[in-house]
């Protein structure tokens, strides 16, 4: 305390002329229109190139995580691109030209609603049918499944989110096949549980939750989840698996729909077969 007052003693006429400074700056400002015009531009330059600096800054704090982000999604693209052609057969080589049928078709969209607090959660997308999209396409984005496309306008769709009690995706453990219905029970928007896997199949905590590819919605192996827990009543058949999504449904921006232009003639071929 005694530093400070003879800090101020020994510079009370530096200090008192700053003051003055101060005030006169302020009285010219306040009630002259011209000095007051050019101040409160200076200020906002100066402001904006703060609030510049800053933006920029944050952004580059981010950078690790955005890299992150398109290094998962050029990983998953690159993986994806064979499986999304159907080959002929009437050819001895592979090669992705007119000779080979696309199965799939990926159109990127942007979520513009979501919620995840509900029993029957939806998402809206910005792209509708205008842009290609049809009502039961699969919605993905670079970290698994999504959900389903739900109803379609000209410019927008919604989407029935994996996080609604009245949807199930056929999914399958990675490692060993065996395959079941995959359900969210209205709870914990990070979890679903993977249904209908036999006793004897080996599962482990870990193990990867894909889906199965057995519908004419979703490619198979695209990734779901993993294995938190696995348990088995007594008496009981099947084993209940607790699975962690992938997805991080409160952090969802882009998503990919997939086209699969075969899929009337798999689900005419599938219904004949039915009705035989």
């Amino acid at each position: 305390m005694r530093s400070f007052i003879r800090f101020i003693l020994k510079n009370h006429f530096v200090i008192l002329f700053v003051i003055i400074e101060l005030v006169s700056l302020l009285l010219v400002v306040n009630y002259n229109s011209y000095q007051r015009s050019v101040f409160m531009s200076s200020s906002n330059n100066v402001s904006g190139g703060l609030y510049d600096s800053y933006s920029n800054g944050a952004e580059y704090l981010m950078l690790r995580q955005v890299n992150r982000e398109l290094a998962q999604e050029n990983a998953y693209l690159r993986s994806r691109l064979p499986e999304s052609f159907k080959a002929s057969r009437d050819y001895f080589n592979l090669v992705f030209d007119s000779l080979s049928q696309q199965e799939y078709i990926y159109r990127a969209a942007k979520v513009i609603n979501n919620s995840s607090n509900k029993r029957f959660n939806y998402i809206t997308l910005n792209k509708g049918r205008n842009h290609g999209l049809e009502a039961e396409m699969g919605v993905i984005s670079s970290r698994g499944v999504v959900g389903i496309v739900k109803n379609i306008s000209d410019n927008y769709s919604t989407v029935i989110s994996i996080l609604n009690t009245r949807l199930k995706v056929s999914a399958k453990l990675k490692s060993s096949g065996y395959f079941g219905a995959l359900e969210w029970d209205g709870s914990n928007y990070q979890y679903a549980y993977l249904n209908e896997i036999p006793r004897h199949a080996n599962v482990k905590v870990g193990d990867l939750i894909v889906t199965s590819g057995y519908s004419s919605i979703f490619p198979g192996d695209i990734l779901i989840g993993h294995v938190d827990e696995v348990n088995l009543n007594e008496g009981e058949s099947f084993f209940e698996i607790k699975v962690k999504l992938s997805v991080d449904f409160k952090n969802l921006t882009y998503v990919e729909v997939i086209g699969h232009p075969l899929k009337q003639e798999q689900l005419n071929l599938e219904n004949e077969t039915e009705n035989d």
